[in-house]
């Protein structure tokens, strides 16, 4: 029995990795459409506070409240991906071990 498979989770925790690094940069293509809709609805409010020569500390707030909460998302997926693939991993150890110890001999 050679190595377990975990190319597709392997594949998908680095394309989570590669999520969370553009949260972190403030990208969008990794968001949800509502993750979206709420950072534009922040940039709006702020865009129409700013031409009015107020504040944008509320829509500052929620803009970093919304990409704290897909952070969170993206390292609780993450974390579970790397959970799922160190199960199947200690698995086929278990699995080769019982195999070993029960030989011919």
């Amino acid at each position: 029995m050679g190595k377990p498979d975990t190319r597709r989770l392997d594949r998908e925790i680095h394309k989570t990795n590669r999520k969370l690094e553009a949260v972190r940069n403030e990208e969008m293509w990794p968001l949800t459409g509502s993750e979206r809709r709420a950072v534009l609805a922040a940039l709006a409010g702020g865009s129409y506070r700013v031409a009015r020569g107020k504040s944008t500390d509320r829509a500052d707030r929620r803009l970093e409240t919304v990409y704290q909460s897909v952070q969170t998302r993206l390292i609780t997926e993450l974390s579970a991906l790397q959970g799922e693939r160190q199960r199947i991993v200690s698995e086929a150890a278990k699995v080769k071990a019982a195999k070993k110890s029960s030989g011919w001999w």
